[in-house]
């Protein structure tokens, strides 16, 4: 168990919707912030914002008090990524990990392009399909260096470290050994996903090849600095939220009377008995309106 549980506000699928995380106390932090990039030594922790198959596109909210997990919005509409043929939804749990952010100040020397404003993306591999909210402790693999729109937008490859198979993967390359196909499938899926949106496809430094496991760490680790000038005030977060509760040298960090202030203002938790649209029921009522 990783200590943290989550807790929703709102009703799925709604633009008030929200996924608060809490520390082992009960006590309201931010996913961003709060909880730790390493979850042990050579393991990232990674914080769940899509479950594999399902279609809402779910994130970390940056700009947001303790940054709960929301569903994107684009043009006042709630966002769901289409299936592309011959996949259904996202391809792989989909997900951040926490205290890294790509600075959309700096200029990636690999890709010529600055940084997404977002914490760095990872796509776990494993046989589980996660829920929302969850904190997982992942082994990293290889990682993907996409461009988003002329910005960097680095994917991490990696793997539960409880996943029955997890001990066999230990680069990029037992991926390619042991699931032929799905790093083709990882590159088709990011080139293509916003097509139907009307977006033109994305683009890839590298040839679209992924880098192996040191380079991913690597990667890792410079926007965890970019990240820790972020929460310190070093650099400018431009109207990112750095509120949290643990980060001891962050001018933004507060207590937790403060931070259940914020919850408790928000609509109440979701009863689990509400009968809501399944995301695939909300998927096809999207396309069809």
């Amino acid at each position: 168990m990783s200590g943290f549980s989550s807790e929703e506000r709102a009703a799925p699928f709604t633009l008030e919707y929200r996924v608060f995380l809490k520390n082992d106390k009960g006590q309201y932090i931010s996913p961003f912030h709060d909880i730790p990039i390493y979850a042990e030594k050579d393991v990232f922790h990674m914080v769940v914002e899509v479950p594999r198959w399902s279609n809402a596109k779910m994130e970390i909210a940056t700009k947001d008090p303790l940054n709960p997990i929301k569903q994107d919005v684009k043009k006042g509409k709630l966002r769901y990524v289409a299936n592309l043929f011959p996949y259904k939804g996202y391809i792989w749990n989909y997900g951040a990990i926490p205290q890294t952010w790509e600075d959309p100040g700096h200029s990636d020397q690999h890709t010529g392009c600055c940084g997404d404003n977002d914490p760095i993306d990872v796509c776990e591999i494993g046989s589980k399909v996660c829920s929302r909210g969850e904190i997982i402790k992942v082994k990293v693999l290889g990682i993907l260096a996409m461009i988003d729109e002329g910005e960097t937008d680095w994917k991490v490859i990696a793997i539960n470290v409880d996943d029955p198979d997890a001990a066999n993967y230990n680069d990029i390359s037992d991926v390619e050994r042991l699931k032929p196909g799905y790093l083709e499938a990882t590159v088709d899926w990011f080139r293509r996903y916003k097509v139907p949106d009307g977006k033109p496809e994305n683009e890839f430094a590298f040839n679209a090849e992924f880098k192996n496991k040191d380079f991913a760490i690597d990667i890792i680790k410079s926007t965890h600095d970019y990240w820790k000038a972020l929460v310190t005030k070093r650099t400018d977060g431009k109207g990112i939220s750095c509120m949290n509760t643990t980060v001891s040298d962050s001018p933004f960090k507060c207590d937790p009377d403060a931070a259940k202030a914020i919850v408790d203002a928000l609509p109440p938790p979701c009863e689990s008995a509400c009968s809501l649209p399944t995301d695939v029921d909300k998927w096809f009522h999207h396309q069809k309106n």
